[in-house]
């Protein structure tokens, strides 16, 4: 293995934005489009509202972290380097359970659509065969993978707009004084504010993916400049997809009502456009979920590099650089091998292990910036109290609200999984210590000869 083997830097800002929007995969506002109505009580213009907001504050906590550490890591990096390395090891345990199951959602979901299509072919058979082809996508480098993202992003975004004007033809033709402005999606005499953010800890999964591209630090040509751009890109484009299409769907179908929360948006999509826009449908979220599976191996693949190079994990396996492709083969194996767990697992429970680490990293990447610039770096006045007190402190209680807002079994899981965290540090550093300790005493030894 050639250990001064680095990754390559190749990429720019847009492929670095495709790269993002392919990871939070637009089309997702439709796959859980179901289960966010429930939790936001109907209201999810407002949620996703709510949402961006927090998520805003976070993104720009990214993006001063990325310019004082450019390098592969994320929230994992910046707390280590900015409050400490033990707390830094714990948001990285958190973040980890939040990208190796981000493949496994893709994996599964994939299975299940394209059973639903063929059901004369198992569902596993659909996992493996995507694993082995994300793994391929990934292994000859990430140039053709941000390729990939890039059609599959146009395709989504012009899938939706093309679905928003379907949306606004049935607002015009429908008459009875409905209009195309109201504040009916954001306020009504009804909702209940408890309701609405709950639907929002829940919506802030569709925003996950402006994170994902810190990974990417060490590809990116200039990234402390192309990095901060696409982390507001990302952001700012899915608000605009997500809230539009909330708005346009509550104002035409207020009184929508759907049978199963798992298959409300194809029910949504048959009243929208029928039989044809629903075909489209299946075709552009089936080519989403595979692009959202090739972009999240390569974020979690990095990530774990990244931990691999601090020597947290295995470094000679984890930090690993093939010389002719430059990229971290052994990890996107290692990742497969997981991914084959989607084959077992169920898709709730795989949406649980995501929120919990990625809204606890989050938390923490808002606490960073505060440790970073404000408290070590002492840029204390009007301005920078503002930027570096003021927002990561909302950004935090913010995202911090919402964690605690999840349900109580996603607290207790991602709580054990800390607790394994706990465990493996721990193990590990009486090993090194020991390990230390012994060559002290062999060089004691033969010194004493």
């Amino acid at each position: 293995m050639t250990k001064t083997t680095e990754l390559k830097k190749s990429l720019k800002l847009f492929s670095v934005v495709f790269l993002g929007l392919a990871w939070m995969t637009p089309m997702i506002f439709f796959t859980v489009y179901g289960v966010a109505f429930e939790a936001a009580g109907g209201m999810l213009a407002a949620a996703y509202v709510v949402a961006f907001l927090a998520i805003f504050f976070t993104a720009y906590s990214y993006s001063q972290m990325v310019k004082a550490y450019p390098i592969s890591g994320s929230a994992y990096t910046y707390t280590k380097k900015a409050i400490n390395p033990q707390m830094g090891f714990l948001v990285g345990w958190a973040l980890l359970l939040d990208y190796i199951v981000s493949p496994i959602i893709a994996c599964l979901t994939f299975g299940l659509f394209m059973n639903a299509q063929f059901p004369s072919i198992p569902f596993y058979i659909w996992i493996i065969v995507l694993n082995l082809v994300l793994a391929f996508v990934n292994i000859i480098g990430i140039k053709s993978a941000a390729r990939v993202s890039g059609l599959s992003v146009i395709l989504q975004v012009v899938f939706i707009f093309f679905f928003c004007l379907f949306v606004i033809k049935d607002i015009v033709n429908g008459g009875g004084g409905t209009s195309l402005f109201s504040i009916q999606p954001f306020f009504s005499s009804e909702f209940e504010i408890s309701t609405i953010f709950s639907g929002a800890a829940l919506i802030c999964f569709c925003f996950l993916g402006f994170d994902a591209v810190t990974t990417m630090a060490e590809e990116t040509v200039q990234p402390k400049k192309v990095i901060p751009k696409a982390i507001f890109l990302i952001v700012c484009i899915a608000a605009v997809l997500y809230i539009s299409v909330s708005y346009l769907t509550q104002i035409a179908y207020p009184d929508f009502a759907f049978e199963n929360s798992d298959t409300a948006a194809f029910e949504l999509v048959q009243i929208v456009g029928g039989n044809l826009l629903s075909a489209v449908f299946t075709t552009v979220l089936i080519v989403a979920i595979f692009t959202q599976g090739v972009s999240s191996v390569t974020s979690v693949s990095r990530f774990i590099y990244a931990l691999g190079k601090e020597s947290i994990l295995p470094k000679k396996v984890f930090s690993y650089v093939h010389p002719k492709f430059k990229t971290p083969v052994l990890n996107i194996v290692f990742v497969t091998i997981i991914s084959f767990g989607s084959i077992v697992i169920d898709l709730d429970t795989a949406v649980t292990f995501v929120s919990f680490g990625a809204l606890t990293a989050f938390t923490f990447v808002n606490l960073s910036v505060i440790a970073h610039y404000y408290i070590r770096n002492k840029q204390r006045t009007l301005k920078y109290s503002l930027l570096y007190l003021v927002f990561p402190l909302v950004g935090a209680g913010f995202i911090g609200w919402l964690l605690t807002l999840l349900e109580k079994q996603t607290l207790l899981i991602g709580t054990i999984w800390l607790l394994l965290g706990f465990i493996y540090i721990g193990v590990r550093s009486a090993l090194v210590k020991k390990s230390a300790s012994g060559l002290k005493d062999g060089k004691v030894a033969i010194e004493n000869r």
